[in-house]
This record gives C-alpha cells, structure tokens and sequence, in this order.
C-alpha cells in the first residue's frame, strides 16, 4: 500500500500520501503498534494532512498568480485525467492543456491562455514535488521509529 501510494505521490488519480499513511498504520497494526507508537501515528497523520494542504495551496497560487478563471481551473483538473491516459507525457501535457483549453473557453487571447496553462501545470507540479518531500520524510520517520 506504500508502495502504491509513493506512485500515487506522482500520478494525480491515486491519494498518494493518504494511501502511504494508511499502509504505515496498517503495518503499525500488524505488528500490534510494538515499534510504531500512537505520536508516530499522529505525526504521520499531521503530515498526511499537510501534503493535502499544500497541494491545494500550489496549485491555486500557481494558478491565480497568472489569473487563471475557473474555467481554465476545472480544464486543468479534466485535463490532468485525461492525460492519465497518454502516460508519460499526458501526465505533463493534460493540466497544461486543460487549462489553456478553459482560458480560451472562458475567451481570452491564446497568449494569456498560454500563460495561464503554463501557470497552472507549474502550481501542480510544485504541489508534486512538496508531496514527494513529504512522503520521503514520512517513509524516513516511520523507519526510524521502527528501528528504535
């Protein structure tokens, strides 16, 4: 379930880090929460709800940064689904796309709708890398919390 969960940290269709956190605290059960005490749990828990935060946060400041509409914002969020059908590149191209689709819908230049795409996949991909850091500092806590 980790394992799935650090994939779902990248691909935007899994819960990334709600599927680690609730691997953590299945293996903590497993073991009878021998080595993985509840302030472990309450820390990855806290941290799990951080990574939510911030992606909603990066993506929205990555998006009203350029002035994005809430077409160009539920484009970005099609796209992004959509793009999970053309992996590798539909993961990179979708939200961009999506977005610059919306920003024309919503009637605006293609170069404004440009930036707003580009402005947009930037928020998600910096959300992105904001929950690999956390995920890769959740997976070190529980670790060592384990081995201690």
């Amino acid at each position: 379930m980790v394992l799935i969960g650090l994939i779902g940290v990248v691909l935007p269709a899994l819960p990334g880090l709600p599927l680690v956190f609730a691997g953590m605290l299945l293996a903590a059960w497993a073991d009878h929460f021998r080595h993985i005490h509840w302030l472990t749990l309450v820390v990855l828990g806290l941290m799990t709800l951080m990574s939510v935060a911030a992606d909603l946060f990066a993506t929205a400041v990555g998006a009203q940064r350029v002035g994005a509409s809430r077409k160009a914002l539920l484009g970005s969020v099609l796209g992004t689904f959509a793009g999970l059908f053309f992996i590798p590149w539909g993961i990179f191209v979708g939200p961009f796309a999506g977005a610059l689709l919306g920003e024309l819908w919503h009637g605006k230049e293609w170069r404004q709708a440009t930036k707003v795409g580009f402005g947009t996949w930037l928020g998600i991909a910096l959300g992105a890398m904001l929950k690999l850091g956390l995920a890769f500092a959740m997976v070190g806590l529980f670790v060592i919390a384990w081995l201690v």
